[in-house]
């Protein structure tokens, strides 16, 4: 799939109704979509808890909240990519605590170009944990087919005897001559010793 054929949602948090209607402008329809806006944190983790977002965009200040712990929690526990955009004062002092925790940043104010090109390097930072994701899955995967074929080869082991190397043989053999996984033979080897 393209880039452009992907599609972010978004949450922003923002209570600047000149930087909300700006929002179709520099995140359009149907690059990112849904477009959520909230005005406050209690609303944006209201938000965050009934979906995940790709991107979390918190135009800081909030009413109450400067929205840093926000974007913290929003990077640790779930895999959205979070901007975090403060005016300089408090830029400078949360600056080294944000970007530690891997929230990416921008000072305002800001031209709109600049903002385009803080959403590309969005975009490309969701595209790589997307990629880390599969790899993870895949890899989940494969430790799972593995647990599963041991087990079945200590069942072979124990039922019919057979030494660690031979009920190995056995295992890929049968996958071999069936032209299946050893996944499915070791799930075939557990059902019939039960």
């Amino acid at each position: 799939m393209s880039l452009m054929e992907q599609i972010y949602s978004v949450l922003v948090v923002s209570a600047s109704e000149q930087f909300n209607q700006s929002l179709p402008e520099v995140l359009p329809v149907p690059l990112f979509s849904p477009v959520n806006v909230v005005s406050d944190i209690s609303s944006a983790k209201r938000a965050i808890s009934e979906r995940d977002f790709d991107i979390v965009i918190i135009n800081s200040p909030l009413p109450g909240d400067n929205g840093v712990r926000f974007a913290i929690d929003v990077v640790d526990m779930h895999n959205g990519i979070v901007l975090f955009m403060a005016k300089q004062e408090l830029y400078n002092d949360v600056y080294e605590k944000l970007v530690k925790s891997g929230v990416f940043m921008m000072e305002k104010p800001f031209s709109k170009s600049s903002f385009l090109t803080a959403t590309g390097w969005l975009m490309s930072a969701k595209e790589r944990i997307r990629k880390t994701e599969k790899k993870t899955v895949s890899l989940e995967d494969k430790m799972n087919e593995i647990r599963l074929v041991n087990r079945a080869k200590w069942v072979l082991i124990s039922q019919l005897k057979l030494t660690e190397p031979d009920a190995h043989r056995y295992i890929e053999k049968q996958a071999m001559n069936r032209c299946v996984s050893k996944r499915v033979i070791a799930e075939e080897i557990l059902k019939t010793s039960e």
